[in-house]
């Protein structure tokens, strides 16, 4: 009888003709992934200032003093960084490639041999085995921060905020591992096609309930005092056409001295947060402004878009998860007979942080874009060029901003635009409206 008989693990008993299916997925890859690419495309603010920008110039507006401590503190996480990265990915590359992730998932048998417990406690293990390498690079970068003033943590909430990291990091990992391995049991050579659908709605579902599960772990948030800046930003917002409520403000000052706001959510979820250290240090004019570019966010739905777009990735990206995760080759490495096997965790993990780290370079180059024309959207509310350039430069000063990143790590980690292109942007939309230029603001003796 030709076709497959489920066996025990979901795997399937005989050989299933696997070719055309995979055929089957590679073409939905490829369609989703054209899709994905008009999609990014069209609709990407390549162009969000409609006239020239100059150069950025950081010697226009940081001191030589000041370049000089930003150049040391990359340079001292350069290292770190970058070794953190490479070795938490070997680590999930070990586990999904050699035998170790189906160990792992035989430590879950001994609690219970029932397929469900031993695919989370594998989750478990490997987003453990994962954690911990990294930890030394990340308790690296810690001293740094706080040799520098960054970090106003100590050693024991730096110690509760990894255990907080992880344990997200693992309840993710088992749903997303969990929700595999039970399709592959159901529909062992077509499970992609509901995992293509559960994908995105698992992206659109997890950034509606972030603001509402996972910030809290991190932050208290309060609404701000009533005073004058509130009835100020309410009315900003007022005037910009976007529905707000209440702006709140998280105790970040608990672990940083870095200045911040953002929005996230969406629909009733939305929320727009400023971080107490920007109010306690930055002036009024520039927490308006701060807010006036979180509402250019929110006008446009950026948070919503960035979901939307990121769900189709992650539809897209199904497809070719799907010829990883069967390839008989890898499989074998794996010590799993197929992605319905408990055993295949590892693999699954591996091949998910793979994908994820080749797609945030570009993520950043959107999202930079998407920052960019935020920037506009508050130059054009608030028509205040010279306190946004200045407020550019204190948010860079403060957070010890990056100011001429090299291009590997402006493609890895930059979401934002640095500070001297932002105020290059500020100076561009100054000379487009007629508007007085910002002077140059580096203080030099």
């Amino acid at each position: 009888m030709r076709g497959s008989v489920e066996s025990e693990d979901g795997t399937g008993g005989g050989r299933p003709r696997r070719d055309g299916v995979r055929r089957h997925a590679l073409w939905a890859c490829l369609a989703l992934g054209v899709v994905l690419l008009a999609v990014v495309v069209i609709t990407t603010p390549w162009g969000s200032l409609p006239g020239p920008i100059p150069p950025p110039d950081p010697e226009r507006d940081f001191t030589a003093a000041e370049i000089a401590r930003e150049r040391a503190f990359s340079a001292a996480l350069r290292l770190p960084s970058y070794a953190g990265l490479l070795v938490g990915l070997a680590a999930a590359l070990v586990a999904g490639l050699t035998p170790l992730g189906a160990r792992l998932a035989r430590a879950g048998a001994r609690l219970l041999p029932w397929w469900p417990v031993r695919t989370v406690v594998a989750a478990a293990l490997v987003t453990l085995l994962t954690t911990v390498v990294a930890l030394p690079f990340d308790a690296w970068r810690e001293t740094i921060l706080r040799a520098y003033g960054l970090s106003t943590r100590d050693w024991g909430m730096w110690a509760a905020d990894q255990a907080r990291s992880y344990a997200i990091g693992a309840g993710l990992a088992a749903i997303v591992v969990l929700a595999v391995v039970a399709l592959a049991r159901r529909l062992p050579r077509r499970w992609w096609i509901p995992a293509t659908a559960g994908g995105f709605l698992l992206v659109v579902l997890g950034s509606f309930v972030y603001p509402l599960l996972v910030e809290p772990v991190f932050n208290t948030f309060t609404p701000m005092r009533e005073g004058p800046l509130r009835t100020r930003l309410l009315a900003l917002a007022a005037r910009d056409g976007v529905p707000v409520r209440d702006v709140l403000v998280a105790d970040a000052s608990r672990r940083t001295t870095a200045l911040n706001a953002y929005v996230s959510g969406f629909g009733s979820t939305r929320r727009i947060v400023v971080y107490d250290t920007l109010l306690e240090r930055g002036t009024p004019e520039e927490v308006r402004l701060v807010v006036a570019h979180e509402l250019g966010h929110a006008e446009r739905g950026d948070v919503l878009y960035g979901t939307l777009v990121g769900g189709l990735a992650v539809a897209a990206a199904t497809g070719a998860f799907y010829l990883v995760v069967t390839s008989p080759r890898l499989l074998r490495r794996a010590g799993a007979t197929g992605p319905g096997d408990p055993r295949s965790v590892g693999l699954l993990l591996a091949t998910v942080t793979v994908f994820s780290t080749l797609g945030g370079p570009a993520q950043n180059l959107i999202s930079r874009h998407i920052e960019a024309r935020a920037d506009v959207h508050a130059l054009d509310l608030t028509r205040d060029p010279a306190t946004f350039a200045r407020m550019q430069r204190s948010l860079s000063l403060s957070n010890i901003a990056d100011l001429t990143p090299n291009p590997v790590e402006y493609a890895l980690y930059a979401s934002h635009p640095t500070g001297p292109q932002r105020i290059a942007m500020a100076i561009g939309w100054a000379r487009l409206h007629d508007v007085p230029e910002p002077p140059p603001l580096a203080r030099r003796r």
